[in-house]
């Protein structure tokens, strides 16, 4: 996984387990859609490229990050032959403490998934301080955080695979 510094789409290739029996789900925020249009791409993109089949990815749309957890809810329970779920948004901190209800909402909701489904809810939502930010991190000179987020599910689905034998 990347750290801090490290460019978000970089990974080693050789250590990432073949996607190719693997279904995967992805959930997007609408809100801020110029970010989370780049992160479903960066993750679409890093399935593809670690061998996961088109017609084995599922897309449906939220309007906002709040709504990831129902999205996220629901295809958990519409597909229960997915193997992971990547949960998309972007929430810029602007005026008010709104950012920080949305944030911790989002990240809690997203927490109760993980223990309530057996199928793992991958957090890719970007929490910044300035869209600047988060367009270095949605493709730009920090890479792609929907990259990272892709691995992780890959990861998490081995595991999940894994576990069932």
């Amino acid at each position: 996984m990347a750290t801090a510094g490290k460019n978000l789409s970089e990974y080693d290739k050789a250590s990432i387990p073949n996607a190719n029996n693997f279904r995967f789900g992805i959930v997007v925020s609408e809100w801020n859609s110029e970010i989370t249009e780049n992160l479903f791409q960066g993750a679409f993109d890093a399935l593809i490229d670690n061998g996961a089949i088109k017609e084995n990815i599922v897309r449906w749309n939220v309007p906002g990050s709040f709504e990831l957890i129902y999205g996220c809810k629901k295809m958990q329970q519409s597909y229960d032959m997915l193997d992971a779920i990547i949960a998309v948004g972007n929430v810029i901190q602007g005026e008010t403490k709104h950012f920080d209800f949305v944030c911790e909402g989002v990240t809690q909701g997203i927490k109760d998934l993980n223990i309530q489904s057996d199928i793992p809810v991958i957090f890719c939502v970007l929490t910044d301080n300035t869209k600047q930010q988060s367009i270095d991190r949605s493709g730009g000179k920090h890479g792609n955080k929907g990259s990272e987020a892709a691995i992780a599910a890959i990861k998490m689905a081995a595991l999940r695979q894994q576990a069932k034998f």
